[in-house]
């Protein structure tokens, strides 16, 4: 299986959407912002850029992780993801993905 069939699932969210879908009653949230797809390219484009706008985390078992993973993703555990692991930029792009071998 080559790496563009196994990153299965790239998803978009920005830092403040996300920090806000982890608020839990504390005042407001900000507004969600889009949640979308990106290919293998996509990612790849805007990671070639190099502007330290795209981070890329990776979200499988740290086992898998350490047998391979995308140049230059995290690893972060599943439902660990707190704003000490996120860029302080509430404009960056993240993209979160995991292996699916179905």
């Amino acid at each position: 299986m080559n790496r563009r069939t196994a990153l299965v699932v790239l998803a978009l969210v920005t830092t403040s959407a996300l920090l806000a879908c982890s608020r839990s009653g504390n005042g407001p949230a900000a507004a969600p912002a889009e949640l979308r797809s990106l290919t293998v390219d996509e990612v790849a484009a805007r990671l070639a850029a190099g502007d330290g706008k795209t981070f890329v985390y990776d979200n499988n078992s740290k086992d898998r992780y350490d047998q391979g993973h995308v140049p230059g993703a995290r690893w972060v555990e599943s439902g660990e993801v707190t704003a000490a692991v996120l860029p302080p930029d509430k404009s960056a792009t993240l993209v979160f993905y995991c292996m699916n071998e179905h």
